[in-house]
């Protein structure tokens, strides 16, 4: 009887600003969890922060990130890491750089149309369509008018804009 051994499962990036992370992310990386044996989050724009487009820091931003996957127990149980990917001067530069901090990968989950512009011919892209009505801009606007915005990041993301303050929003 032949045996068969399993394909690897690919390495995967995901790359995005995740001001802040939510629940459409949050999907996006657990589907990964099934089909990528390895995940890169790349925290775009590492570089700005205290900004109306980007208030929090990559710092901050990888720490909401990491505590909404552990709320979920997805880190420790899959192999998913971070690199701050900081903003530069144009595409091909910006690719290249991705590309070497993240190491091999072997596909990019975007929904964005320009990141999938910029990997284009590099890698396979896996597109991403956006979860209605949950956007990250829509997300900082409802803080800033005092909407819903809760019920749209995963808990420890809200708990985590909550602890750093609302009012950097605004």
């Amino acid at each position: 009887m032949a045996t068969y051994s399993r394909m690897a499962k690919p390495t995967c990036l995901f790359p995005g600003r995740f001001q802040p992370y939510h629940n459409g992310h949050h999907l996006v990386v657990q589907g990964m969890t099934k089909l990528c044996g390895k995940i890169i989050i790349a925290i775009g724009s590492s570089d700005k922060s205290r900004s109306a487009e980007n208030p929090y820091s990559a710092q901050e931003r990888k720490e909401m990130i990491q505590a909404a996957l552990q709320d979920e127990d997805l880190i420790p149980m899959f192999d998913i890491n971070f690199i701050l990917l900081p903003d530069v001067a144009d595409d091909e530069s910006w690719t290249k750089q991705a590309m070497e901090l993240a190491g091999p990968i072997d596909m990019v989950w975007t929904g964005n149309e320009h990141t999938k512009k910029c990997f284009e011919g590099k890698l396979p892209i896996k597109a991403i369509k956006e979860v209605p009505g949950i956007s990250s801009t829509a997300i900082r606007a409802l803080v800033k008018t005092g909407g819903d915005w809760g019920s749209k990041v995963p808990d420890e993301v809200a708990r985590s804009m909550r602890e750093i303050g609302l009012d950097r929003l605004k």
